[in-house]
């Protein structure tokens, strides 16, 4: 069961992204989402991290910056933006290793290249106890 506030931070962003989604349409590139979704959350007075290098160890090894996750909101909701015309399941399953990675219960896959933005949500939960 995932926590209230995370259930809030997470209807939050989808509220602002079905904004976005209806003031700019679909179509444009994915780092345009990205910096206006970014500037909305902030604007509500959210902590916001983009493209924020993640660290992570193998083997003994430390890989200082093995990906960058799209935004993390408030250390506890990962979103990773998409603007094409179909998700792949590649889309999902690099969202939920990303999740495992960093422990996360919940990722946020938003998709703004669909003519609507409800198509374009996926809500990736993370299942797999650390």
């Amino acid at each position: 069961m995932l926590s209230e506030e995370i259930e809030r931070l997470a209807s939050t962003a989808i509220d602002c992204g079905l904004k976005i989604h209806i003031e700019l349409g679909p179509g444009l590139m994915e780092s345009v989402y990205e910096a206006v979704l970014e500037n909305r959350l902030r604007k509500i007075n959210m902590k916001v991290d983009r493209q924020k290098p993640i660290k992570i160890m193998v083997d003994g090894l430390s890989l200082p910056d093995a990906f960058r996750c799209d935004l993390l909101i408030e250390d506890k909701l990962l979103i990773e933006l998409k603007s094409v015309t179909m998700l792949a399941n590649l889309h999902q399953m690099q969202t939920l290793t990303y999740l495992r990675l960093m422990n996360l219960p919940l990722g946020l896959l938003l998709n703004f290249g669909r003519e609507t933005f409800k198509q374009g949500i996926k809500r990736i939960v993370n299942n797999h106890a650390a």
